[in-house]
């Protein structure tokens, strides 16, 4: 399936220049795809109506010196995963069965909504320093695979 990969991740990575996150290098983009049709898209941004990080001109985690990988509840941003997620349940769409493509490792907190929302394969291009997010993969019985861009392939973690 990796020719099919390859698109969505690169559609993840483009939906990933949507995000409006103040801090260099954390453009996350997430793409729910079902039977090779695109269900949802997400970024990581303020919630809808708040102000943005980039309008504000800081972000909060980095202002408090907050670790990569620890304390999400401190950011303004709602992570590409949630966006996604919440994108269906909006719409009305089932996400039941889908895989998930994201630019970077899913955290704890959104591969457990990724659990409860069904979605059946995660596959990432970018680690993230969240190992609880993994032992949460395996023990749902979750395949997690990242990406390579170089051969197009992926490899289960």
């Amino acid at each position: 399936m990796s020719k099919w990969d390859a698109r969505f991740m690169e559609m993840a990575r483009l939906v990933a220049t949507w995000t409006s996150c103040y801090t260099p290098g954390r453009a996350i983009g997430a793409v729910i795809v079902k039977d090779k049709r695109v269900m949802t898209t997400g970024y990581n941004g303020a919630p809808a109506g708040l102000p943005t990080c980039r309008e504000k001109g800081e972000c909060l985690r980095r202002k408090l010196g907050v670790e990569s990988g620890t304390r999400a509840e401190v950011c303004f941003a709602i992570h590409a995963e949630q966006n996604a997620i919440i994108q269906a349940a909006r719409l009305g769409i089932s996400i039941d069965g889908s895989t998930l493509y994201c630019t970077h490792q899913p955290c704890s907190v959104c591969t457990r909504m990724i659990i409860n929302a069904g979605i059946r394969r995660v596959v990432y291009e970018q680690g993230y320093p969240d190992a609880f997010s993994l032992e949460l993969f395996h023990a749902a019985g979750i395949p997690l695979e990242q990406f390579d861009p170089a051969t197009g392939g992926t490899k289960e973690c």
